[in-house]
């Protein structure tokens, strides 16, 4: 603990350093503009963003990535209300960032001043916690609780919202070593009888089903994920969330499921004895594969008991922290085999749909991206945004010990390329690949300026079919065909777009095309866009 007189903004840059925090994304304005003065001088590095809302979603990209929060700064009123949707998107997935925003002065507050927005209000359904500081004596207490919140526990988002006038007024600069909130314990050790029931009804189980959400990135718990499977021979199935968190070439895993899932993940969990929960919120696209779960004994293990049993009923719930509670178990149960079991399964991964022929001047998303899965390093990091795109590339991206991303809760178009610019930002010597459609990219392409401006090596692939592809999908499913606000005719070409950011682009109008266009992206040491233009009657049903 160190103790020094000095301005509340220029304690809120020192608390972040004591934090280990050395990137913040954000957009200044006057109301934070004192913590900005005082970062100039800091070795904090700020990324600029073009819009609020993205610095949000860069913030969430870094932590994913991280496992520590990321760090995004607005100012108020219409800065600090940009940044909702980001904070609701981190919430709904469980991303831990810390949101600091700036206030018009305490005298002003309730008064409708100029850019005033009861900003701790509007967020207050979105947030783990938040506060508005009044005391300066109370920065660093704040901060430091702030990131303790953020981190611990179910992760997500903390928001600090602190007037001008307290920025610019003293406090003393005591950062605690530690700390302890006496309404906030989260549990972390499993109960040990509920860890026996788990492995005696394994042990008992001849067609048992992992299926593995994004609570096992948010425990690092992927190497331990893959002991249990192992040592039990159990199938591993994934939510959208969970995706990537075991080797996707890996013998016991089967893919996504839920309604936009793969047939062997969805026949893995209709035919399955015991399912195995792990990490999962077991939301509304996912609960559609599990539709008929008579017979089935249901585990839920989960870091928040608020999850457990909330969408799916459970017979053996177990509270805690996934990567100690699987080290429990898999230091319980006995050694497994489930051959007959996952022969069954084997064959259904076996049949093989047939890929139409893509029209002339387009390309079959999927073999696109199987084309990528062929080129990428093993270790790379590919986000999709929402839409088509990402149904495309989470049932045919495959990797190794990479990392594949998404907005699962909120579904929040726009956030493929900043998320992206975010995790680059934080591992610089990774591949990182952000995957769109040209709906959601006309939501964030001005990010490309901050690629540009702070030399972010990230790539960008956009699937082109000039329509809102998964809403017209649904029109055409549900509605009839009666087809409305989904055509996206007047788009720009985002080649064009892309050189007048000075990024490099290329076209891919036929699947021979992508060989070559893909290994121009990947070999290029600056930001890369590919356009790739897909038929708009692609589907993404399997």
């Amino acid at each position: 603990m160190s103790e020094k007189k000095m301005t509340v903004a220029k304690a809120m840059v020192e608390c972040l350093k004591a934090e280990g925090v050395k990137h913040v994304f954000g957009y200044p304005g006057a109301a934070i503009c004192p913590f900005y003065d005082e970062l100039i001088s800091s070795d904090i590095e700020h990324i600029l963003v073009r819009h609020e809302v993205n610095g949000g979603h860069a913030a969430s990209g870094y932590a994913r990535v991280t496992g520590k929060a990321g760090v995004c700064i607005a100012t108020s009123g219409p800065g600090a209300l940009n940044l909702i949707t980001a904070i609701a998107t981190a919430y709904m997935d469980s991303i831990p960032i810390v949101a600091i925003t700036g206030q018009v002065n305490s005298d002003q507050i309730g008064r409708d001043v100029f850019q005033e927005a009861d900003i701790t209000g509007s967020a207050e359904p979105f947030v783990k916690h938040s506060y508005i500081v009044k005391d300066p004596a109370s920065i660093c207490d704040t901060i430091k609780k702030a990131f303790y919140i953020a981190e611990t526990g179910r992760p997500g988002p903390v928001l600090i919202d602190v007037p001008m006038d307290v920025q610019l007024m003293e406090t003393e600069f005591m950062y605690p070593d530690k700390v302890e909130i006496r309404s906030y314990k989260p549990t972390t050790e499993g109960n040990k009888l509920q860890i026996k029931r788990v492995a005696d009804a394994i042990a008992k189980s001849s067609r048992p089903v992992i299926c593995a959400g994004g609570g096992v990135f948010l425990s690092d718990a992927r190497e331990e994920l893959a002991a249990l499977a192992h040592k039990c021979d159990i199938p591993v199935v994934n939510t959208m969330m969970g995706i990537s968190n075991m080797d996707m070439t890996d013998r016991l895993y089967f893919g996504m499921i839920g309604m936009h899932g793969v047939k062997p993940a969805n026949y893995a969990v209709s035919h399955c004895d015991l399912l195995i929960l792990l990490g999962a919120r077991m939301g509304d696209r996912a609960v559609v594969a599990l539709r008929n779960l008579s017979g089935i004994s249901v585990i839920h293990i989960d870091i928040d008991p608020a999850e457990i049993g909330k969408n799916v009923n459970v017979n053996t719930p177990v509270v805690g922290d996934i990567k100690k509670i699987l080290v429990q178990l898999t230091e319980t149960v006995p050694e497994l085999k489930h051959t007959e079991w996952t022969d069954e399964l084997d064959e259904v991964r076996s049949r093989k749909t047939a890929v139409p022929d893509a029209k002339p001047g387009t390309v079959c998303p999927k073999l696109f991206v199987q084309e990528l899965n062929r080129q990428i390093p093993k270790d790379s990091i590919i986000v999709a945004d929402v839409g088509q795109n990402q149904i495309w590339t989470a049932n045919n991206i495959c990797l190794t010990e990479g990392r594949f991303m998404t907005a699962g809760g909120m579904g929040t178009m726009g956030y493929s390329l900043p998320a992206a610019i975010g995790a680059k930002k934080a591992l610089p010597e990774r591949t990182v690949i952000a995957m769109c459609g040209d709906g959601s990219l006309q939501m964030q392409f001005m990010e490309l300026a901050t690629a540009v401006q702070h030399g972010i090596n990230v790539k960008l692939i956009v699937f082109v079919n000039t329509t809102l592809g998964m809403v017209r999908e649904l029109q055409d499913k549900l509605y009839e065909k009666r087809e409305i606000a989904v055509d996206l005719t007047g788009s720009p070409a985002f080649d064009v777009i892309a050189e007048a950011y000075g990024i490099k682009a290329e076209n891919v109008t036929d699947i021979s095309q992508a060989e070559g266009a893909i290994k121009n992206m990947l070999s290029s040491e600056k930001p890369y866009l590919l356009q790739v233009f897909v038929d708009k009657e692609e589907r993404t049903i399997i």
